[in-house]
């Protein structure tokens, strides 16, 4: 695939046994359970670019690592040596740096952090470095050091996909590319494109509707138009919600100055591509106070107007007005098992347990939004997982709870697999699943 290329400058870098110190710092927070941004917040700015780098590329062969860990470290070190320990075990073979380099760094960051378990460091790397073959062989007698995702993960997805399972555990070891919406009411997707060019980018790809993947990420104050909202960072398969919603094949488009609730919709950006899309009038629920901040911030941007509400979308008389809904989106809370290749950290915080938890949330909220739908009114329900319990399973339960719910053509899962065609290479979009359900007035 021809790669993008931004212009950009080239400020120094800072001293990679900076960026390994950091780095097993935020390690060691994600394995204690906090996110990835989260973690990355407490890194000075001036390291962050690179600690994320280092940290995404760590979590992604985390399995391995720690396969690896428990044969070549049988007493366990203190935490911070070993989430360095661990990184370089990650990064060990890697492109990023040479391999004596990255040995010679790591000793320097735990002399400097934990000088009296520098000595360890050195002979684990160092070992490393004399017994590259038999390395992988440690890491192939589990499955989460095989295929770095938890055991539960990789079991899950051989049940839900006997075809692709391998395929999509290969796929979220790759980085996802960035992938832009352009706002149609500021002009096409083509013709953002060709102001790409024009600004100095090379190999960009056609546009695919109002997308336009970049196989390579840059900030977003580098892109042409970002102050004034003509662009987004939305990825494909989250882009493709407005198109289900507003005018899907066989119904009717939903006309203009209709009534939809956009539930659970924080930050934002498929209330703003709906808007994008057609003028309604919109109701933008979020149940926390300071993401819905995010969504008055993105609407701002982009220069477009919604009603956004704090409130919980399961406790409607807590912000409902009693009026119907034409449509309404449900972005329902899910385990996120979609969205591996741009959050590698997602994997490790999620628990097979936690699948039961947002089963019963999802099924709450679909049957408490459902009596605010309108007759002949549509939902569409999403979700960012692969998992079918969080899919397609939840929609056959409520189609049996339901007699008045009608499902509509509409693209059920969709999976994260990087597909080869003859004529030129083609990026899916993240894992997600949709389903469009109308209301009839009478059982049918």
């Amino acid at each position: 695939m021809t790669r993008a290329t931004p212009p950009s400058s080239h400020p120094q870098t800072p001293a990679l046994h900076r960026q390994l110190e950091a780095t097993a710092e935020v390690i060691g927070l994600v394995r204690q359970g906090r996110s990835l941004p989260d973690a990355l917040g407490e890194v000075p700015a001036s390291l962050r670019p690179g600690v994320q780098a280092l940290a995404s590329d760590t979590l992604r062969e985390l399995g391995r690592a720690q396969s690896q860990m428990a044969a070549l470290v049988p007493r366990k070190p203190a935490p911070w040596v070993e989430s360095l320990l661990l990184t370089c075990l990650a990064l060990l073979p890697g492109p990023r740096y040479p391999a004596h380099t990255l040995v010679s760094q790591a000793v320097e960051a735990c002399k400097r952090r934990a000088r009296p378990a520098s000595g360890l460091v050195n002979a684990v790397l160092r070992r490393v470095l004399r017994e590259p073959q038999a390395l992988p062989a440690l890491a192939d007698n589990d499955l989460a050091g095989r295929f770095n995702h938890p055991a539960w993960w990789v079991q899950r997805l051989q049940r839900d996909w006997p075809d692709q399972w391998e395929a999509l555990l290969a796929a979220n070891q790759r980085p996802a590319p960035m992938t832009l919406r352009v706002n149609r009411r500021h002009g096409s997707a083509e013709a953002y494109r060709q102001r790409l060019l024009a600004a100095g980018w090379q190999g960009v790809p056609p546009a695919q509707g109002d997308a336009i993947v970049l196989p390579q990420a840059a900030p977003v104050d580098q892109l042409p138009g970002w102050a004034d909202g003509d662009v987004s960072v939305q990825d494909l398969s989250a882009q493709q919600a407005a198109t289900w919603l507003l005018h899907p094949p066989g119904l009717p488009p939903l006309p203009a100055g209709a009534r939809v609730l956009d539930a659970c919709a924080a930050p934002g950006g498929k209330t703003a591509h709906l808007l994008e899309h057609a003028d309604l009038s919109l109701q933008a629920l979020e149940i926390d106070p300071q993401r819905a901040a995010r969504i008055h911030d993105t609407l701002a941007r982009l220069k477009l107007h919604a009603d956004v509400s704090v409130g919980d979308a399961g406790q409607p008389d807590t912000w409902w007005d009693g009026r119907p809904f034409d449509a309404i989106l449900l972005d329902a809370p899910c385990s996120a098992s979609g969205i591996v290749r741009r959050h590698p950290d997602v994997r490790w915080l999620r628990r097979e347990s936690d699948l039961d938890a947002l089963q019963r949330t999802q099924d709450r909220l679909l049957d408490t939004l459902w009596p605010l739908l309108a007759p002949g009114g549509r939902l569409l329900y999403c979700t960012c997982s692969v998992f079918k319990q969080e899919g397609q399973e939840r929609i056959d339960a409520f189609l049996q709870r339901q007699a008045q719910a009608c499902r509509q053509a509409a693209p059920g899962h969709l999976l994260p697999v990087v597909e080869y065609p003859d004529t030129a290479p083609h990026e899916r979009g993240d894992g997600f699943y949709y389903a469009l359900l109308t209301r009839h007035t009478d059982p049918a």
